[in-house]
């Protein structure tokens, strides 16, 4: 296992595009995972750290050693890419001993090795069959097996499981938390998909524009975004803003066109303000009371075990989670469609610029 703090890291390209300055650490046995929309950085990051890619500023340390000019052969690092790459003329058994044959391992130590893995893996079975003759489940596990397969301190899975289909992909998901746990290799995993992410990971870095803007646990992520883009990217909030127009102790009184909302924070009077509130934070109810905020209901999306509905705030739309299924009879018997909605101060979360 290994520590992984990339410190600056800076890489800028010839057409103008930048990854960076990164700060990130990469907890010794960790799995975290590199998350943000397409073209955010996310390989380029994962390129750097195994050196495809040079940085041109800053530090990359395993543990205490600077790895920049280091060559990729020599960070002790095992790669599986969406594209698994097997040797096609190879059985699965010699594919996965690759690694091992070529740093010259003994023969009884490398059989060891794939057996050890090839039970892991689930694979065993595999071991003599040619790479043609087998699924793209079990090619992805044949390629984790590949990567494993010389004891790295560092597991680097790009993209590893977006090629295949959301049942399979699921299955996958369990298998590769089992198997980091039990190997204990410290993971960095790049994805775009939040739901894969947010399953595997103890820790999740949000990616945008070559820079890291949040990293935290799962949770951490959902209840507190940092900012107006992770709320957005992760869904996990409504975004409003408005003007502070009272303090009240530890609330504020936001105007957010025309409407006072309260939200627990720290702000002065005349302070522009945006917050998020969680979908399943937001109370609906068909009364509609004075002052209070209101719109109308634009859609209603049953899901298993809940109702998500959409209400339109003055040309914003609100998202809120249900799982009360006589108020959502109620909803959709009121022919205006209009609906107050409130929230508790201490659940909304205050963005930074």
């Amino acid at each position: 296992m290994v520590r992984i703090n990339l410190v600056g890291l800076v890489r800028e390209f010839a057409d103008g595009t930048k990854i960076g300055p990164i700060d990130l650490e990469i907890r010794d046995g960790e799995l975290l995972t590199l998350l943000g929309p397409s073209g955010s950085g996310k390989t380029t990051t994962l390129r750097l750290i195994a050196g495809f890619i040079e940085a041109e500023k800053g530090n990359l340390l395993f543990d205490d050693q600077d790895m920049v000019g280091v060559p990729p052969r020599e960070r002790n690092i095992g790669m599986v890419f969406q594209s698994v790459a097997l040797f096609p003329n190879m059985t699965v058994y010699q594919n996965i001993a690759f690694g091992p044959e070529l740093a010259e391992w003994s023969h009884e130590k490398t059989v060891e090795r794939v057996e050890e893995l090839a039970d892991l893996l689930g694979i065993r079975n595999l071991l003599f069959r040619k790479v043609s003759e087998i699924s793209g489940g079990e090619a992805q596990r044949v390629g984790l097996a590949r990567a494993l397969a010389k004891e790295p301190a560092l597991l680097l899975l790009d993209e590893p499981l977006s090629a295949l289909d959301p049942q399979l992909r699921e299955r996958l998901q369990t298998e590769i938390i089992r198997i980091q746990k039990k190997v204990k290799v410290t993971t960095l995993y790049v994805t775009h998909s939040q739901d894969e992410a947010f399953a595997i990971s103890d820790r999740v870095a949000i990616i945008n524009d070559g820079r890291i803007v949040q990293v935290g646990t799962p949770e951490e992520l959902y209840d507190k975004p940092a900012n107006e883009f992770v709320a957005r990217f992760l869904g996990s909030g409504n975004v409003l803003q408005g003007t502070v127009e009272q303090v009240n102790g530890g609330e504020l009184c936001i105007d957010v066109m025309g409407i006072q909302l309260p939200v627990v924070g720290n702000r002065n009077v005349g302070d522009t303000v945006k917050f998020s509130i969680k979908p399943e934070d937001i109370k609906i109810s068909p009364v509609i009371e004075e002052g209070a905020a209101t719109g109308s209901v634009t859609s209603i999306l049953p899901q298993v075990g809940s109702f998500k509905i959409t209400i339109d705030f003055q040309g914003t739309p609100i998202l809120a989670l249900t799982y009360d299924e006589v108020l959502v009879s109620k909803l959709r018997q009121n022919e205006d469609r209009r609906v107050s909605f409130t929230f508790k101060p201490e659940l909304a979360v205050i963005l930074s610029d």
